[in-house]
Parts: structure tokens; sequence; C-alpha cells
């Protein structure tokens, strides 16, 4: 699995906003400067986000974007599914597809334990979690 700039940069304008919750909302300039992304990339990411219940928009002079939920109830498998879709490192585990060598195929077992660890590991990090990690790196 390698994920696509959308879930990358998407993850990164996620934990800016989980980085600054509680305060204003953020305009999408000043995430993509602190981030250093593309403001007209991010408006397109932001539209999923929105979409998908993981932030809302505040319209007006001071509007801009805000998490829907605390850091602490948003995971980054929860970003990363908004932005990339399903995460299966093949089509056969991603929807339990029908194949007409699945009897005899040697690599579903490993695909799906390769997407098993995969959700295991996006849907267990939080982004409260992240901004936990960042700030306690960033003091050392």
């Amino acid at each position: 699995m390698k994920l696509s700039t959308k879930g990358r940069y998407g993850l990164m304008a996620m934990f800016q906003l989980a980085l600054e919750f509680g305060d204003e909302p953020i305009s999408l300039k000043y995430i993509a400067e602190k981030q250093g992304l593309s403001e007209n990339y991010l408006e397109q990411l932001f539209s999923n986000l929105k979409r998908d219940g993981l932030i809302q928009s505040v319209r007006g002079a001071q509007g801009g974007y805000l998490l829907t939920r605390e850091p602490k109830d948003i995971t980054v498998g929860q970003v990363l599914r908004s932005l990339e879709g399903h995460l299966a490192p093949a089509e056969c585990v991603q929807h339990d597809i029908d194949c007409s060598k699945e009897d005899n195929c040697a690599t579903k077992l490993v695909l799906m334990k390769i997407k098993d660890s995969i959700d295991n590991v996006i849907d267990s990090i939080t982004l409260e979690d992240m901004v936990v990690e960042t700030l306690k790196n960033n003091s050392n």
C-alpha cells in the first residue's frame, strides 16, 4: 500500500486542525502556509472530509474549518479512508470479491493479514496521538 498525496496532505491538514482544536475556525490559507501545501489542493481534499463528517466549514470574515469532533475521536484510518477509499493491498481482499483462483490462491492469506495489520495500525492512532507525539518530540 502506498498513500497518494491526497492521503498524506489531507492528514497533514487534519493534524493542523487538531493542533489548534478549540480555537476559532482555521482558514485554508493558514493551514496551507503552516503545512507547506497548496491551498487549491486542500480545497479539493476538504470537500471529501466535509462530506464524510470529519470537518465543518464556517462562513464569513472569521470563517474557516473546524474538526467536527475532538481530535481523540478521529482516527488516522477515518481520514485516510475519506481521502483514499479502501486501503486494501489488492481488490480481492478489499470487498471479499469472488475469485476463480481463490481455492488455490497462495497470496490471499498474506494479503488479508497485510490488510488487517494496516487497518489495526491506522485505526489505533488518533489525531490527538499525532499532536501529543509531535509536541513531545519538539520539546526534546
